[in-house]
């Protein structure tokens, strides 16, 4: 969910296509991925489901000038302004698009079909009426960069000492992650220029590059929070300790998100769209 949202790529290509810097094509290519096939229910003026590029140039022609991602979570409703039944929706997904310019909101919901190794999927996109007002807890970029490379640096220094001698896998990506990030997060460290890079593929054109760096580092940051959530004991020796290493990523955790939702809207808040 951290890595990369399909909110994040609805809202990136489709504030691309927007400002004119990609064609329809190319933007529902990048938005749809390795899914079978996107679609919009609900949109004003359609009866039935529409398919993507008919649905973003509706949203263009109803007044929507900007996409902004919105990612909550029980208890932190980052990115939402209401109602409380686009809120729910969107709790439940984990993730929405939230439409400036128009008081319309999208939340994904995903269908898996096929066996293993073939699976087929579909993205049904639910539009939605929402608040207009200020969305909930979303800081801007320079705010997210500050606070992410801080909880790291926290993180990295508490899940050392709880993985055994620095040897178990989640200290190790920590500190990969916190290296990445002193190095310049795709300056002077090859690893970091990936991330850098895959952050910059995620993202579309029209995108500052410190959008593509807190990007990068955020995504650093889920794949840390996945793979301790994953590992089970890992170097931890007793279960005060576990619930320790649960205690430090929570926080960073919320940190990561807040920057992801940073990054995607940063487009949208330079542009001064509302």
């Amino acid at each position: 969910m951290l890595s990369e949202p399909r909110s994040g790529r609805l809202a990136a290509w489709g504030n691309a296509l927007l400002a004119g810097l990609v064609s329809p094509d190319d933007a529902v290519l990048a938005i749809v991925g390795e899914d079978a096939v996107h679609r919009v229910t609900g949109l004003p003026g359609e009866s039935a489901p529409v398919g993507l590029t008919l649905a973003l140039g509706r949203l263009r022609a109803l007044g929507v000038g900007g996409l902004r991602v919105a990612l909550p979570a029980p208890g932190h409703p980052l990115g939402l302004s209401g109602p409380p039944e686009f809120n729910a929706r969107a709790l439940e997904a984990e993730e929405a698009v939230v439409c400036s310019g128009a008081a319309l909101g999208l939340v994904p919901e995903v269908y898996e079909a096929g066996p293993d190794g073939d699976v087929h999927v579909e993205v049904v996109w639910h539009c939605l009426p929402v608040r207009e007002a200020p969305p909930a807890d979303v800081p801007s970029l320079g705010e997210a960069e500050r606070e992410l490379a801080e909880a790291l640096r926290e993180a990295t220094e508490v899940l050392t000492r709880l993985d055994v001698a620095g040897s178990g896998p989640v200290a190790e990506a920590a500190i990969e992650a916190y290296r990445a990030r002193v190095s310049g997060a795709g300056v002077s460290s090859a690893s970091a220029s990936g991330a850098a890079s895959r952050g910059a593929e995620v993202l579309a054109p029209g995108y500052p590059p410190r959008a593509v760096r807190v990007l990068a580092l955020a995504q650093r940051v889920g794949v840390l929070v996945s793979l301790a959530e994953g590992v089970g004991h890992g170097g931890a020796v007793s279960a005060s300790e576990m619930s320790a290493r649960a205690g430090a990523l929570r926080p960073v955790e919320r940190t990561a998100r807040r920057a992801l939702v940073a990054a995607y809207n940063s487009v949208v808040e330079e542009r001064g769209v509302r």
